[in-house]
C-alpha cells in the first residue's frame, strides 16, 4: 500500500480533524504511512469581509478538492458544513464519522445567556444563519461581524468591543475550549447548520483501495442525518451562507427527525418546518422538507437574499 497524503486546511480545528483521522487510519491499518499536507483555500485568504459577502460556494474546499483530482493528495477532510451540496465529478465521500454536537454556543464575556444579555447587547458572528435567528429571538441585539479562526473569534469575544459570540459546539469540543461556553443555544433558537458537527472525508471515487481503507470511518445515522441536510441544502438551491437551517436526528424506531428554516436576514420572517421519515430515505426526507418550506413562499425569500 502506497503512504497516503491527507490534505486539509490549516487551522487549528482543521488540523485537528485532519490528525483524528490520521490517529484511527493509523489505529485500523498498523503501518500505514500517511502525512498531512496543508492547503489554503479562498476562504482563508479573504479574511476580511462576511463570507456571505464574498458570495460563491466551496470558499474552504475547491483548493482542496483540486489537490485530490490533480492526486497531489490522496485524502481530504473538510467540515461538512463547509462542503457545497454538489461535489464535482469524480470525488466521492468515503467516510462520514461520528457527529459531534451540532449545536451553536454562546460565549460571552458578561457570563450571560442569550436571554439575559442585556438590551441593546453587541453579538458578534459573521454567519447570516446565525444573525437571522438571533434577531428573531431577540430583535434589540446588534449583531457584529466576526471572522477569523476559533481563538482569534474567542479572543475577540473577551474583549470590549464584544458582548458575546456565537460559535459552534463541535469546533470548541475538539479544541479543548469547553470551559468557555455560556450556553448551549437551544434548538428551538437557533437550528445549526447543515452538516454541523460532522466531518466529511473525501477521495476520488476510482481510487478503491482508498475507499476500503476509510470505510470502518464511517457512521451509518451521521452519514443518514447529513444525507439529509445536505438534500434540503440542494433543493433550496442554495449554500451556507443563506439564511437557512436544519438539522437530521435520529428518532424513536430507527426513524429520522428533521427540523429546517428559511429566515428573512433581519429575522422578521422565520418559515420553519418539520419532518419525520425513514432511515432508508434520507435524501427523500430533506428535499420534501424543502419542497415544503418552498411552498411557503422560502424562494421568494432566498431570492430577495441572494440580489
Amino acid at each position: 500500500m502506497r503512504n497516503l497524503v491527507v490534505g486539509t486546511r490549516g487551522s487549528a480545528l482543521a488540523m485537528w480533524q485532519a490528525q483524528w483521522v490520521v490517529e484511527r487510519l493509523r489505529a485500523l491499518h498498523p503501518g500505514l504511512g500517511i502525512r498531512i499536507e496543508r492547503i489554503q483555500t479562498e476562504g482563508d485568504r479573504e479574511s476580511g469581509p462576511p463570507l456571505w459577502q464574498i458570495g460563491g460556494t466551496g470558499l474552504f474546499v475547491k483548493e482542496i478538492e483540486k489537490a485530490l483530482l490533480d492526486c497531489r493528495i490522496d485524502v481530504a477532510v473538510h467540515s461538512m458544513k463547509d462542503l457545497p451540496s454538489s461535489m464535482p465529478d469524480g470525488l466521492s465521500i468515503a467516510a462520514v464519522p461520528e457527529r459531534e454536537d451540532p449545536r451553536d454556543v454562546l460565549v460571552s464575556r458578561l457570563g450571560m445567556g442569550l436571554s439575559r444579555l442585556p438590551r441593546g447587547a453587541r453579538v458578534g458572528t459573521s454567519s447570516s444563519r446565525r444573525r437571522a435567528q438571533l434577531l428573531a429571538f431577540r430583535p434589540d441585539l446588534e449583531i457584529v461581524p466576526l471572522r477569523g479562526n476559533v481563538d482569534t473569534r474567542l479572543r475577540k469575544a473577551s474583549g470590549e468591543d464584544l458582548d458575546a459570540a456565537v460559535l459552534a459546539a463541535a469546533g470548541l469540543e475538539r479544541l479543548g475550549h469547553s470551559d468557555r461556553i455560556t450556553e448551549f443555544i437551544p434548538l428551538e433558537v437557533c437550528l445549526p447548520a447543515p452538516g454541523q458537527g460532522a466531518l466529511a472525508v473525501q477521495v476520488r471515487e476510482d481510487d478503491l483501495s482508498v475507499m476500503e481503507l476509510l470505510a470502518a470511518l464511517d457512521h451509518a445515522p451521521t452519514r443518514a442525518a447529513t444525507d439529509a441536510e445536505r438534500a434540503f441544502l440542494r433543493a433550496m438551491g442554495g449554500g451556507c451562507q443563506l439564511p437557512m437551517a436544519c438539522l437530521c436526528r435520529q428518532g424513536d424506531g430507527g426513524m429520522l427527525v428533521m427540523d429546517a428554516l428559511v429566515a428573512s436576514p433581519d429575522g422578521a420572517v422565520v418559515l420553519r418546518e418539520r419532518l419525520v421519515g425513514a432511515g432508508s430515505g434520507a435524501s427523500e426526507l430533506g428535499a420534501t422538507l424543502a419542497e415544503k418550506l418552498l411552498g411557503r413562499g422560502a424562494d421568494r425569500l432566498l431570492s430577495e437574499v441572494r440580489q
